[in-house]
């Protein structure tokens, strides 16, 4: 394809509008609260019903990717989202906040496997990890660059950055419609006896050796992070008294770091140790980092792990996206669904059990967490790093 490159960053740029959209309105949730006089409970439905339609939504999504095209899931996703940051802008009832909360999360499952696909389309096997860095990479950016620009347009009302947010999806949906070309994926896969012979059908696909423990250890590690995200919060005013702007900037900086790991040194990581080595070593840092965050009382040595942390579960997306792309021959957009719908789950489950464990003992959400990384990691041992892959 020509303009290859103009086309993947146009992609990975919708990406990045998303998640900057999703980061503006999060200084602003607790002043809509106090606004709308929400209880907690409401407030944590809001966050849940964008998981729970992006679950539901992404093996559809995903499928249709397939069927009808990259481009057009990603139009409509950012229309989509679009539509809905106005709506929650617009709402003055818990009901619209939910149907707005749901609309987010389908145009989420509409846009991140079609631009997964996308870039696996376009990227052949060598440069596919330097890509799916840079697609993490997008993710991690937005959320960490979306807080401070929504806390600063909160200034001006805190409904603009929900507003914001929409005007930056209807550009990234404009542009999209303009200037993305379709990729020729199809072309592709008759091109060469490869694609031919890695075009499996989704049945096949899950036959491959491993290949169902991937999608369980992408639910464990979207349910360890969240467990330790939902919590860290708390877990860090009641252990060392910082106040909410120094947690802010622990998170910022811990983001900000591991964001330039992603995008500059994942790709020479992935070609040390390829993609199964990185996933294991993931696993045991996280587990090993999130048992000395529970245990610590030095402040140094929290402020470290928690860039560890946050460190590992950030290589351990790419790695394992670029991992699947490379097993998932035409079936891209279905399988890409299917990890947005694992990942989503995870999200949905670990902030729940969290608070859970949390009531039972302020330690103990960390403590299961760990363990079950620490124990998933080692059942990852099992799972042998193709090399040709």
């Amino acid at each position: 394809m020509k303009n290859k490159n103009l086309m993947l960053s146009i992609a990975i740029a919708n990406l990045f509008l998303i998640f900057t959209g999703v980061g503006l309105v999060i200084p602003v949730m607790p002043l809509l609260m106090e606004e709308m006089h929400f209880s907690g409970t409401i407030m944590g439905m809001m966050l849940s019903v964008f998981s729970i339609a992006q679950f539901v939504a992404s093996p559809v999504t995903g499928l249709c990717s397939d069927k009808f095209g990259r481009k057009n899931m990603i139009w409509i996703g950012m229309l989509l989202f679009a539509l809905s940051e106005f709506i929650f802008g617009w709402a003055n009832d818990k009901y619209i906040f939910y149907l707005s909360r749901a609309l987010g999360g389908i145009s989420a499952a509409l846009i991140m496997p079609a631009v997964t696909a996308y870039v696996a389309d376009l990227t052949s096997v060598q440069e596919r990890p330097k890509a799916m860095g840079y697609v993490s990479g997008a993710i991690s950016g937005g959320f960490i660059i979306g807080p401070g620009l929504g806390g600063f347009l909160a200034t001006f009302g805190h409904r603009i950055p929900f507003f914001t947010a929409g005007c930056l999806a209807l550009i990234g949906s404009l542009f999209t419609i303009l200037i993305l070309k379709e990729s020729n994926h199809f072309n592709q896969e008759l091109a060469t006896k490869v694609e031919q012979a890695a075009d499996l059908t989704l049945r096949n696909f899950f036959r491959l050796p491993g290949m169902p423990f991937i999608f369980l250890i992408i639910f464990i590690s979207s349910f360890g992070l969240q467990a330790f995200e939902s919590i860290y919060t708390i877990m860090t005013a009641i252990n060392f008294g910082f106040s909410s702007a120094e947690i802010a900037f622990i998170i910022t900086i811990s983001g900000t770091l591991a964001l330039i790991f992603q995008v500059f040194l994942f790709d020479f990581i992935v070609r040390k140790i390829g993609e199964i080595g990185l996933i294991q070593a993931s696993f045991f840092a996280s587990a090993i980092f999130i048992f000395v965050i529970a245990f610590t009382k030095n402040n140094l040595v929290f402020i470290l792990s928690t860039f560890v942390v946050f460190l590992a579960f950030d290589l351990f997306r790419p790695a394992v996206t670029t991992y699947l792309s490379k097993k998932a021959g035409g079936n891209q957009g279905a399988v890409n669904g299917l990890n947005s719908t694992f990942t989503s789950f995870g999200n949905i489950v670990g902030p729940v059990c969290a608070g859970y464990f949390f009531d039972l003992s302020q330690h103990l959400p960390y403590f299961i967490s760990a363990s079950i990384l620490l124990v998933t990691g080692l059942l990852s041992l099992f799972i042998r790093n193709n090399p040709t892959d």
